[in-house]
């Protein structure tokens, strides 16, 4: 991602990507010459070694397609273009930076308006019974997307672990500090830790995944290991990443994109062709690995399962 030089209120979530694309145009060429499927899954296409997670993607994702009837990604566009600025402002930079990270062991402490806090375990959380693979199209600010075969499991599931009261309205998420390990947190491009919000029955809906793993394996460091949260009607950047806490609040969290520039980032991000970005359209999107467009979709496609949460709003006010 680039980012320009500039006082840290003006920084934006994430840039426009066209030029990316087109700077590496014979990359993505070949990549739609080729489908995304046999770049996932065939060993003469990718060259990798037989250590190359690529090589290891269970069979069951060969024919697997998202709830919208889309191909999937390839796995080297899920996890080697990210916006993880912990680990850096370029989306090449998650990648490259984040070997030193340690996702293991991991504690999610868990706070405020219910009946039981305290500090968990991230194995507390998984069990056979409650891991699922789903398949999400996810959007980036920028228009951008890409179509994820995640692994996890419902975040409702540690709602009701936790038994909030009725004070609880939202959740404030946070993701860990660890500037050792995250290069991104040596600098000040953002206020640290990354803060997130959600209201709770947002929280509560059936497609808001706790994100383990991506092509039937763990998370890569630059994904967001070991948890990270998934909502696919709403922007990229709703999507906290590496976390640590949640706390069950009732004011509306003061979340990181809001705090640094309101103007563009609002606390909803829910997906709006018809709200531009001060900056650039958000009607037509461009899947990673395609030159051409295509049109956005109200809730990035998911209306039918999220509109009745937001009836009587005004989602060009409430963005």
């Amino acid at each position: 991602m680039i980012i320009r030089t500039r006082k840290p209120s003006d920084v934006p979530s994430s840039e426009i990507t066209p030029e990316d694309v087109y700077v590496n145009r014979r990359r993505f060429i070949r990549d739609a010459a080729v489908g995304t499927a046999a770049l996932a899954f065939a060993p003469n296409v990718l060259d990798a070694s037989e250590s190359d997670p690529r090589q290891q993607v269970p069979a069951r994702f060969q024919n697997m397609k998202s709830e919208l009837d889309e191909d999937l990604n390839p796995y080297e566009h899920i996890t080697e273009y990210n916006n993880f600025y912990e680990f850096g402002a370029q989306k090449e930079d998650p990648a490259r930076n984040a070997g030193d990270f340690r996702p293991r062991p991991w504690t999610v402490r868990i706070e405020g308006h219910v009946n039981k806090p305290g500090d968990y375990q991230l194995e507390d959380f998984i069990g056979p019974s409650n891991m699922e693979d789903r398949v999400y199209r996810m959007r980036c600010v920028e228009a951008w997307s890409v179509v994820v075969p995640w692994r996890g499991f419902p975040l409702s599931d540690v709602i009701n672990r936790a038994e909030p009261t009725g004070d609880a309205k939202y959740i404030e998420f946070k993701t860990v500090v660890r500037p050792s390990e995250m290069p991104g947190q040596r600098t000040r491009m953002l206020d640290w830790p990354y803060v997130e919000g959600l209201r709770m029955d947002e929280a509560m809906n059936p497609l808001t995944l706790m994100t383990t793993g991506v092509y039937g394996m763990d998370l890569p460091n630059q994904n967001g290991a070991p948890l990270r949260l998934i909502m696919p009607w709403k922007y990229g950047f709703k999507g906290i990443k590496s976390i640590v806490s949640m706390n069950f609040v009732e004011e509306m969290p003061r979340n990181t994109w809001w705090v640094q520039n309101r103007r563009e980032y609002g606390f909803y991000a829910n997906v709006n062709p018809e709200v531009d970005h001060p900056r650039w359209t958000q009607a037509r999107e461009r899947r990673l690995g395609e030159l051409r467009r295509r049109r956005t979709l109200m809730f990035n496609g998911y209306t039918e399962q999220v509109e009745s949460m937001y009836a009587g709003m005004d989602l060009t006010r409430w963005i």
